[in-house]
C-alpha cells in the first residue's frame, strides 16, 4: 500500500476505547428529586384538564340541557327509586329523555321495567309529581312508551355496580 492509500484509511476504536466512552448507568439516587418528600411524590400531581373539565357553558338557557332548570329537574327524578331495585330511575335508564320549553313546561318520556312492573299504576304519576314539584315548572307531563323497551344496556356505569353488574 502507498501513502496515499493509508492517508484515507481511519482505524476503527478498540474495544478498550469503547468501554472508556460508554456514558454512565442510570442510578436510581439520580432519578429522585432532594427536594420532594415521600408524601409529596405519592400525591397526585395537578390535573392539567381539571379546570377545562368543570367549566360550565355560559349563557345556557334554563331549560336547556345543562340550564338550572333542566338539571333541577334531573336532580328531582334521581331522588325516585324503583322499589326492587336499590337504584334510582335515571340511573336505572328508565328516563328516555326530559324536555323543557320556553314557558318552562317539563314533558318527562319514560317506560318501566316491563309492563307487568308492580308499580306501573303509580310510578309515572310520581314522577310527574316530582318533576311538578321543582321551582320554575309550571307544569309537568308523562309520556309512557315501551317502544324501544328497557333493559340492562340502559343502564349508567354506577347503577350496575350498584347491582354487582361490573
Amino acid at each position: 500500500m502507498n501513502d496515499d492509500q493509508n492517508s484515507d484509511f481511519i482505524a476503527a476504536p478498540s474495544p478498550a476505547d469503547a468501554l472508556a466512552t460508554k456514558p454512565p448507568r442510570a442510578r436510581v439516587e439520580d432519578a429522585v428529586d432532594a427536594d420532594e418528600t415521600p408524601r409529596a411524590t405519592m400525591e397526585r400531581k395537578r390535573d392539567y384538564l381539571e379546570g377545562f373539565l368543570q367549566k360550565q357553558p355560559e349563557n345556557v338557557p334554563a331549560g336547556a340541557p345543562g340550564g338550572d332548570l333542566y338539571e333541577a329537574v334531573i336532580a328531582a327524578l334521581k331522588e325516585i327509586f324503583d322499589p326492587e331495585i336499590p337504584v334510582n330511575i335515571y340511573d336505572l335508564g328508565l328516563i328516555y329523555g326530559v324536555e323543557v320549553d320556553d314557558e318552562s313546561d317539563v314533558v318527562v318520556t319514560m317506560t318501566l321495567t316491563t309492563p307487568h312492573c308492580p308499580v306501573a299504576e303509580t310510578m309515572p304519576a310520581e314522577v310527574e309529581l316530582r318533576a311538578a314539584s321543582v321551582p320554575g315548572v309550571r307544569d309537568a307531563e308523562v309520556n309512557l312508551v315501551w317502544d324501544p323497551p328497557w333493559g340492562p344496556e340502559k343502564m349508567t356505569d354506577e347503577a350496575r355496580l350498584e347491582l354487582g353488574m361490573l
